[in-house]
């Protein structure tokens, strides 16, 4: 679609990839109501997708887990859900992962706020009639684990992994509000 907001990480330096699956969303498909936000005239389970990943580069330490939308009607895209510090050891989140801290596995990861001021992950909620929204999953291999705290924007981890991205997973996927 012409009128689409690019990918804001192409505007980033180029970064090897890994590989990144889920069995709750396909890439290029339509998100499953389950993951659709539960608001804003809508009724989604506003759950988070089961997430998985593999082949990060040696020496890793570290991950920071995010959603994004490019096509919210705000100037500056939407960020749905950020994970923070998942360990190196760590190559998956269940679903539901986002629902909470306790819900993380390992130790020392955490949620950041989302743009619905929440600690955790909130599902899409584009406008009806708009157009399809992009949802960028993406897995960030870390060299260190970020030093921020949950109080942080999106926009603060975003430019702390500038700095400490080895390598980069994404899929992404899509939703409108359907026609009634």
């Amino acid at each position: 679609m012409a009128d689409r907001a690019p990918n804001p990480y192409e505007f980033l330096p180029e970064k090897p990839s890994f590989e990144l699956t889920s069995d709750d969303v396909s890439a290029e498909a339509t998100m499953p109501e389950a993951h659709i936000f539960d608001g804003f005239g809508l009724t989604g389970g506003n759950t988070s997708p089961h997430l998985r990943w593999s082949g990060a580069p040696e020496g890793t330490a570290g991950y920071v887990v995010s959603v994004f939308d490019p096509d919210a009607p705000t100037g500056s895209g939407f960020w749905h859900w950020v994970v923070v510090n998942l360990p190196a050891d760590v190559n998956e989140l269940p679903t539901g992962a986002g629902s909470g801290d306790a819900a993380l596995p390992g130790s020392g990861a955490f949620h950041v706020r989302s743009d619905y001021g929440t600690h955790g992950y909130g599902g899409p909620a584009p406008l009806a009639g708009l157009k399809r929204h992009r949802y960028i999953f993406t897995v960030h291999a870390l060299d260190a684990p970020l030093e921020v705290t949950p109080d942080v924007s999106a926009a603060v981890i975003g430019f702390n992994l500038y700095f400490h991205t080895l390598a980069r997973a994404q899929f992404v996927t899509e939703y409108e509000i359907p026609e009634t």
